[in-house]
């Protein structure tokens, strides 16, 4: 296949998601915004790098195995390598960004903070990536959608007004989060999403673990079922199943076409933090919700035209 037909089947798959991908993509939104639940729940008996430290040597461990069992190849080349040690430094900082972050600050604002992704990633990929252009139809969705972020923001009874040091270095995090999308996207034309998955984690772990030793007041506080189980959810099924998921689907249908379901991940975060941490649910949350289905119904109703005549 000519490099030619490669670029031109790469930019028709980043035009729309079909029907599926879109509930897949969605699936994977509300179990990333249930992470930021789980993250405050494992710190509250675990330090900041030492979460981080377990979370993604268990998802290694997981990852390792099931690429085993299954026969894939673990190798990487040269090349490979370099442009996978760039991608550990990005996530190592922005991992540590967030946790940091949100030792500082509430789950549901850190989830709010976070959906400012969809833009940083629609700059990026305009002028880097072949076919992920701006659009108007990818403006008016993303701007239905941050508007139902906007309505969460201005809620004051679940989220304070004041920006706070913890949703700044948020903020921080979210900006190396979109320079990470756009490079991934970049590296998973000729690097498999696992091993863009699994390298990273190799890296950060003892980076993690160290900056534990050395930063944590405590690495370990108390260990409960609680804490237990929020760091096999971060470990699993965000970490292991979640990483590979999304990375996939950024390889088959590019970086702006994913990133724009990111708005379901605050809806999630409030809808978790509603039942395990007691947070109430408000006319502005409601609205919310409303805001967000309709910015991704307009970012996929060419989709669902073409699949539903």
């Amino acid at each position: 296949m000519s490099e030619k037909l490669k670029i031109a089947e790469e930019i028709q798959s980043n035009r729309e998601l079909p029907v599926g991908a879109a509930c897949f993509t969605v699936f994977l939104c509300i179990l990333f915004g249930a992470n930021a639940v789980a993250i405050k729940v494992s710190l509250t008996g675990l330090g900041i790098f030492t979460t981080a430290g377990l979370r993604f040597s268990l998802a290694a461990i997981a990852i390792s195995l099931w690429a085993m069992s299954t026969g894939r190849s673990l190798r990487v080349d040269r090349v490979q390598i370099k442009k996978l040690f760039i991608f550990a430094i990005l996530f190592i900082t922005q991992i540590s960004l967030f946790y940091h972050g949100l030792s500082r600050t509430t789950a549901s604002h850190g989830t709010l903070i976070a959906n400012l992704l969809p833009f940083v990633v629609l700059i990026l990929a305009h002028f880097t990536l072949p076919g992920d252009s701006i659009s108007r139809k990818k403006v008016f969705g993303i701007f239905f959608g941050f508007c139902g972020v906007l309505l969460l923001v201005f809620d004051r009874q679940t989220v304070s007004t004041d920006i706070g040091t913890g949703d700044l270095i948020i903020f921080c995090a979210v900006l190396i989060w979109g320079i990470s999308a756009v490079y991934v996207k970049k590296m998973t034309t000729t690097i498999h999403p696992v091993l863009i998955t699994l390298y990273p984690m190799f890296f950060a772990v003892p980076v993690f673990f160290a900056a534990g030793f050395f930063f944590d007041e405590k690495m370990v506080r108390f260990v409960d079922s609680s804490v237990l189980f929020a760091l096999f959810y971060q470990s699993f099924v965000t970490a292991s199943f979640g990483f590979i998921s999304w990375n996939s689907m950024i390889r088959k249908y590019g970086t702006t076409a994913v990133h724009s379901f990111v708005y379901i991940m605050p809806v999630s975060g409030v809808f978790f933090g509603v039942f395990l941490l007691g947070e109430p649910v408000t006319p502005f949350v409601i609205g919310a919700i409303v805001l967000i289905i309709i910015g991704i119904l307009v970012l996929n109703r060419k989709s669902r035209q073409v699949l539903n005549p």
